[in-house]
């Protein structure tokens, strides 16, 4: 019986344009054609830029808002603040919405991600056109697809897709022959391709490597004598071998940390208390959707360096009797170390929790003292919560000691509604 055919592998990058200020276009036409810019926490930089804007102001990325603030307003510049929870929702209809065109997918980050296009008989660059209006339909944001015979050629074509108009947001490396390609590398540097950044561009650069095309061309095994054997995959990759492979599994969390400076600084206890039970809440959370156990939790507190008051940072961890992911006994645990790193006369900007040691859902060690019976009571506490805050809105139950009034909370001036997460912010028509 004859043996199935080897299919020449193809991968394609598909890549959302300008995520953050797409999401908030979405649900604001009005907004097409002009420049948009996001903020980071507090409203403190410059994150995230509409391509208006970057014509228009130059900005380069976590320049402070306040230094180009004067100038983006009289050219008309629309700000926003991060609002992660729509463009978490975004991300997901957006991975979601990929999953249809291929039978293998990775995805890489917010706005990005892996398809194995292996075996698909179809015209790529029609394909592409195809699921570049198909996600332009179902989620309104606007992406670029690049196809190439390994993970890091389909990047480099997702790139020139992005470049050059004439590829109509569609790039396929696989259709052009070698004296086609060379050309197009040629041009590029050789920062362009993945996993080299500015340090290791400067070495390559002092080598002679300053293209895509004559990294290409290097030579192996000096280049993994001088870099490593990273570097020489590359190059492999970027002449059509294929060595990294698609990852649909994600790997297993190793800590789970919810940090945030805070929008005033805060110097009481009681004010670091409700910050401390919000992150332990959100951390917990967290660690319960990857299905995992805390055995440690550790808090840590500071100003800024910038302060003209002397720098103080506190941090201190436990280990808990029996891993767990009930927010009761992480928070418990919490605000017991915060106490023990609490300094007065400090004006806090900064403060977090860590889970640590994290241990599979089934993997957690028993122990003598009926610790891990309260932890299997808790998790089905933990279950209802989940479940309820699920449905209804996130914080529907939440600890008590939270509080209401969070004077210390994240100051996000240019929010945008959460269009997408919550029943009372859903956008309305008329």
């Amino acid at each position: 019986m004859p043996s199935a055919p080897a299919y020449k592998r193809v991968f394609a990058l598909c890549d959302a344009n300008s995520f953050y200020a797409s999401c908030e276009k979405v649900f604001r036409p009005e907004l097409e054609g002009r420049p948009i810019v996001v903020l980071s926490n507090n409203d403190g930089c410059v994150v995230a830029q509409s391509k208006e804007a970057k014509a228009l102001l130059e900005i380069y990325m976590c320049r402070p808002w306040f230094e180009l603030k004067k100038e983006a307003m009289k050219l008309g510049t629309v700000v926003f603040s991060s609002n992660y929870e729509l463009y978490a929702n975004m991300s997901n209809r957006f991975m979601a919405t990929l999953k249809q065109f291929a039978p293998r997918q990775e995805v890489y980050s917010i706005d990005e991600s892996f398809l194995d296009m292996t075996g698909i008989h179809r015209n790529l660059t029609q394909y592409g056109q195809e699921i570049k209006a198909t996600v332009r339909q179902w989620t309104g944001l606007p992406i670029c697809v690049g196809f190439g015979p390994s993970k890091t050629l389909s990047k480099l074509a997702n790139h020139c897709a992005k470049k050059q108009s004439h590829w109509n947001g569609v790039c396929d490396f696989t259709s052009l022959e070698e004296t086609e390609l060379n050309p197009m590398l040629a041009k590029l540097p050789v920062s362009k391709v993945w996993g080299v950044g500015s340090r290791l561009e400067a070495k390559l650069n002092k080598l002679g490597v300053d293209t895509v095309l004559k990294l290409k061309r290097a030579n192996c095994k000096r280049i993994r004598d001088e870099f490593g054997v990273v570097l020489e995959r590359t190059i492999k990759e970027l002449n059509g071998e294929v060595w990294l492979e698609l990852d649909e599994i994600i790997p297993e969390t190793q800590q789970v940390m919810s940090s945030r400076s805070f929008g005033a600084r805060v110097n009481n206890l009681a004010d670091l208390e409700q910050a401390i039970s919000f992150h332990a809440t959100n951390a917990s959370e967290r660690l319960r959707k990857h299905g995992l156990f805390a055995s440690g939790v550790l808090v840590f507190i500071q100003n800024s360096t910038y302060d003209q008051a002397e720098y103080y940072g506190g941090s201190r961890m436990v280990a808990l009797p029996s891993p767990t992911d009930c927010t009761l006994q992480i928070n418990h645990a919490a605000q017991w170390l915060l106490k023990k790193i609490f300094k007065e006369g400090v004006y806090y900007q900064k403060a977090g929790v860590m889970l640590m040691d994290l241990v599979p859902q089934g993997g957690q060690q028993t122990d003598l003292f009926g610790y891990s019976s309260k932890v299997t009571k808790a998790s089905n506490l933990m279950v209802a919560v989940d479940s309820i805050n699920k449905k209804y809105a996130r914080s529907t139950i939440k600890l008590g000691s939270e509080g209401t009034d969070k004077a210390w909370a994240m100051r996000r001036g240019f929010k945008s509604p959460n269009y997408t997460g919550d029943w009372n912010e859903l956008p309305t028509v008329g």
